[in-house]
């Protein structure tokens, strides 16, 4: 009950915030979706013994989110610098410098950059961000509800016991079928009916491996859930784990489908 009455929530605030808040609002608040996330995969690293620059992971974190102009390569490349430099502290061994650089930079390019593909494609049209987001939320309550009710036959027991292959099955099928109908209805490209499938199966499939990594995250730090912040849900990378491999896989579909469109 307390997860379906979170999402009931959350759905409507995050609908308006999409559509009719300002584009510098929407930006803010992806960056704080993504720093939440950060600070619950630093958490994450810590239990496993590495002790990100965190101070360094925020502000780079929020700055790649909130300034999608940066030239990125030369921004990790610089970010890379200043790790470096931080790292080189007569008490801190080698080893650790390398697993705290390590950790730190995951972290930026795990939970920060996709959220910075969810700003461009918030630029490119709003529909774009929300149908990312239908496709998760959908799948996610689909394998779910269908998993608890009929599930059988576990998709990898040995990482996340509860997902079975019928929960993924039909989290394929609902999310397929309302990312489709979104699609073709509100238009943010003219595609056809194939295409819209092909987009909404893979970032789909996307957004089941990328629940799948957090999944084994947890279990390597021996954790049920990454937070508390949401009830019935954990904390917010367990509710974005879907969407940080779904944004990507989205924004390489619009950059192909744009050219296409050319």
């Amino acid at each position: 009950m307390k997860r379906v009455l979170t999402a009931l929530l959350l759905i409507p605030a995050v609908y308006f915030l999409v559509f009719f808040a300002p584009a510098a609002v929407v930006r803010m608040a992806l960056a704080l979706g993504a720093l939440l996330c950060l600070h619950e995969f630093f958490l994450l690293s810590r239990f496993r013994g590495f002790e990100p620059f965190a101070v360094l992971g925020y502000g780079a974190g929020a700055l790649l989110v909130v300034a999608p102009q940066l030239p990125q390569p030369a921004f990790f490349v610089f970010v890379c610098i200043l790790l470096l430099v931080l790292g080189l502290q007569p008490a801190r061994r080698l080893e650790a410098l390398f697993g705290a650089a390590a950790a730190t930079l995951l972290g930026l390019v795990y939970v920060c950059g996709p959220f910075a593909l969810a700003g461009m494609l918030y630029d490119a049209s709003p529909h774009w961000l929300f149908v990312v987001l239908l496709l998760a939320w959908v799948g996610d309550s689909a394998a779910y509800f269908v998993g608890r009710a009929i599930g059988r036959h576990k998709l990898a027991p040995s990482i996340s016991p509860g997902k079975t292959w019928e929960g993924t099955i039909a989290s394929a099928l609902f999310a397929v079928a309302a990312g489709v109908a979104y699609l073709l209805y509100y238009k943010p490209l003219p595609v056809g009916l194939l295409t819209a499938v092909g987009f909404c199966l893979t970032v789909n499939a996307a957004g089941q491996i990328g629940d799948l990594a957090e999944s084994a995250l947890k279990r390597s730090a021996r954790m049920k859930d990454s937070g508390t912040l949401l009830p019935g849900h954990g904390g917010m990378l367990d509710r974005m784990d879907n969407f940080l491999f779904a944004a990507p896989a989205a924004y390489l579909w619009l950059l192909w489908l744009a050219q296409g469109c050319k």
